[in-house]
C-alpha cells in the first residue's frame, strides 16, 4: 500500500508540471484556430507555418540557459541584424557565399563573446544595462553599413534555408527539431547544464564549491551569439534580402517563448522542452489568427495575459500549500 502511493503521488507530482498546462493551452488553441478559420486545421497549411516562426526560435535555446543563470539578454536581435548585414554587405563586395555564411557565425559568436565578457568584467553592472548598451551598438553597426539601404541577390540554393523540404519536411523544422534536441541533453544531462542551474539557484555557493561561475556565463552568451547568427542565416534566406532594422522585437518574442515556457526569472528552474512547446503555442497562435486578419495589438494582449498566468501559477502553489497547512494545523488544535 505504501508504495502504491508513493507511486500515485509520483503520477499527481507529474502531471500537474507547467508543461502539462502548456500541452492543454496548446490544444485549446488549436481547437479555438480550427474554430475561426476553415483554412486553418490543414496538414500542408501547418507545417508550412513553422517556416514563418521557427527562424527565431533558435535564440530561444540559449535563452532559457540565460535566465536560468538570473541574467538576460536582450541584444539578440541586433546581432541577428548585423550579422544578416555583414553577410549580405560582404557577398555584394564578390565575396564567395560559403564565406560570408561562416563570417555571419563569426559575428554572433563575437558579438556574444563580447557580451559575455563585459557582464562578467563588470560585475556591477546587470546584464540588461549590458545587453542594452550593446543592442543599440550592434544595431547601429549594421545601420553604418547599409545606412536605410537594402542588400541581397543570393544565389538561388541559399533559399532552401528558409523554404527548403526534407523528404516533405520543412529544413528549418528539422534543424530546430536537432538543435532542441543539443540543447536538451546540454542542459539536462550534462555537468555543464547541472551547473548552469547550481549557479542560478545560488551563484555564490556554486563559486564557492568550485564552479568556474564566469566561464560558464561567457560560454552561455557566446552560444546566444552563436543561434542569433544561425537566425539571421535563415531569416535572411526566408527574405531574400536584408536591411539594418530586420529582426525588430525578436528579442521580446524569445523572452516572452522562455517565461511562458516556465523557465523561472529568478533562475535555477525550468525544462527546455517547455519553452519549446511554448514556440508552437505562439507561433501556431499567430498563425491562425492571422487567418482571420486579426490586429496585432489583440494577439499582443493575449501573449501578454498567457504571460501574466506563466508568472502567476508557480508563485500561488506554495500559497495554497501553507494556506492548507495552516488550516489543518488550527484544526488539530481546536480538536486537542
Amino acid at each position: 500500500m505504501e508504495n502504491l502511493s508513493k507511486k500515485n503521488f509520483s503520477l499527481k507530482t507529474f502531471f500537474l508540471q507547467w508543461e502539462w498546462l502548456l500541452v492543454l493551452l496548446f490544444i485549446l488553441v488549436n481547437i479555438i484556430n480550427t474554430n475561426l478559420s476553415p483554412y486553418y486545421l490543414n496538414f500542408n497549411s501547418l507545417r508550412d507555418a513553422t517556416m514563418t516562426f521557427l527562424d527565431k526560435a533558435f535564440m530561444v535555446f540559449p535563452m532559457v540557459l540565460i535566465i536560468i543563470l538570473r541574467d538576460i539578454d536582450i541584444s539578440v536581435a541586433s546581432i541577428v541584424a548585423l550579422a544578416s548585414v555583414i553577410m549580405a554587405h560582404l557577398y555584394s563586395l564578390g565575396v564567395p557565399m560559403e564565406m560570408t555564411i561562416v563570417i555571419c557565425l563569426a559575428v554572433g559568436a563575437i558579438c556574444g563573446l563580447i557580451n559575455g565578457l563585459l557582464i562578467v568584467k563588470f560585475k556591477e553592472l546587470s546584464a540588461v544595462i549590458v545587453t542594452l548598451s550593446t543592442m543599440i551598438i550592434y544595431r547601429g553597426i549594421a545601420y553604418i553599413i547599409l545606412e536605410d539601404q537594402s542588400a541581397g541577390s543570393f544565389p538561388e540554393w541559399f533559399g532552401f534555408l528558409g523554404w527548403g523540404y526534407v523528404f516533405g519536411i520543412p529544413f528549418i523544422l528539422i534543424a530546430f527539431v536537432v538543435m532542441a534536441i543539443i540543447f536538451g541533453l546540454l542542459l539536462h544531462k550534462t555537468t555543464f547544464g547541472r551547473r548552469v542551474y547550481a549557479i542560478g539557484n545560488n551563484p555564490t555557493a556554486a563559486r564557492f564549491s568550485g564552479v568556474q561561475v564566469d566561464k560558464i556565463k561567457v560560454i552561455v552568451f557566446t552560444l546566444a551569439g552563436i543561434m542569433a547568427a544561425i537566425t539571421a542565416l535563415f531569416l535572411t534566406s526566408r527574405m531574400g534580402s536584408t536591411r539594418p532594422n530586420v529582426a525588430t522585437g525578436y528579442e521580446l518574442d524569445v523572452i516572452a517563448m522562455v517565461v511562458l515556457g516556465g523557465i523561472s526569472t529568478a533562475g535555477g528552474k525550468g525544462r527546455m522542452v517547455g519553452a519549446v512547446i511554448a514556440v508552437f503555442l505562439i507561433g501556431f497562435l499567430r498563425n491562425g489568427l492571422g487567418l482571420i486578419n486579426m490586429p496585432a495589438q489583440v494577439l499582443m494582449i493575449i501573449i501578454g495575459l498567457l504571460l501574466i498566468i506563466a508568472v502567476m501559477v508557480p508563485n500561488l502553489k506554495p500559497k495554497v500549500k501553507l494556506k492548507t497547512k495552516a488550516v489543518k494545523s488550527q484544526s488539530k488544535q481546536i480538536a486537542g
